[in-house]
């Protein structure tokens, strides 16, 4: 659980309700379900717009690993390759095969069964690195779907600000409702500005050091795997790995 992303969440709305109420506000005049349907329901309409089908779902549910992050344990894959290094020096690679099935990861499993198939040190990195590229991209493109709302939302809580200011002019002559059409031109502002630098573009940014981590671990098992097929000494190759690890 990434405690430091609750916590964030939670001090920003809490600092914008209680600088209402220190203002002499009240929190209910920010509840505007007009506003919010404009700004969340034209957000989401402009990113959908923009977004094959399956990069939007991808987005979406990464959203999850703003709070709870993907696992990398680059520990124990150190230590792992380092096993893996040990039993390829006394048995040699073919004796690696009976590890591949244990792997549950799909990239490592591949990157080991190359290993054991005999593949040049230099064929085996560029294989794994192409991989690494389209997976890092792939990711890249859902979690933008997020910055794309954060740059999306303000425009539409503008675009809401207008619209209210419209009921408003007409309504001149009836002073009852000018009340609500100014309240809704200025609350769908404050959710479109709110929702892009308190939630839309903090998510995307938290996604793609979620994302840059597991390149980075996958980086690293290339040039562990990269190490044992060159025959490298085992406590050289972790030494290596190590230095990914900050």
């Amino acid at each position: 659980m990434d405690k430091i992303s609750i916590v964030g969440l939670l001090l920003g709305i809490a600092a914008i309700l209680v600088g209402q109420v220190l203002e002499g506000g009240h929190i209910a005049s920010l509840v505007q379900p007009t506003a919010f349907l404009i700004v969340l329901g034209g957000t989401v309409g402009a990113v959908m717009l923009q977004s094959p089908l399956p990069v939007f779902l991808n987005g979406l549910k990464m959203v999850k690993w703003v709070f709870v992050p993907p696992a990398s344990r680059p520990d124990e894959l150190i230590e792992n390759v380092g096993n893996w290094s040990h039993v390829a020096r006394k048995e040699g690679l073919l004796a690696l095969e009976a590890q591949i099935q244990a792997v549950p990861d799909p990239f490592m499993r591949k990157g080991l069964q190359l290993l054991v198939d005999g593949a040049e040190p230099d064929r085996l990195r560029d294989v794994l690195e192409v991989e690494i590229g389209a997976y890092e991209d792939q990711m890249k493109m859902s979690a933008k779907i997020w910055e794309a709302a954060g740059g999306y939302s303000p425009t539409i809580g503008i675009l809401g600000a207008v619209m209210g200011l419209i009921h408003v002019m007409e309504n001149l002559s009836d002073p009852s409702k000018l009340g609500a059409g100014i309240a809704v031109a200025f609350v769908a502002t404050i959710y479109g500005v709110g929702a892009a630098n308190l939630i839309f573009l903090p998510v995307a940014k938290k996604l793609l050091a979620n994302i840059a981590r597991l390149v980075t671990i996958r980086e690293m098992f290339v040039d562990g795997l990269v190490g044992i097929a060159n025959g490298d000494n085992p406590r050289i190759i972790e030494s290596r790995m190590q230095g990914y690890i900050v």
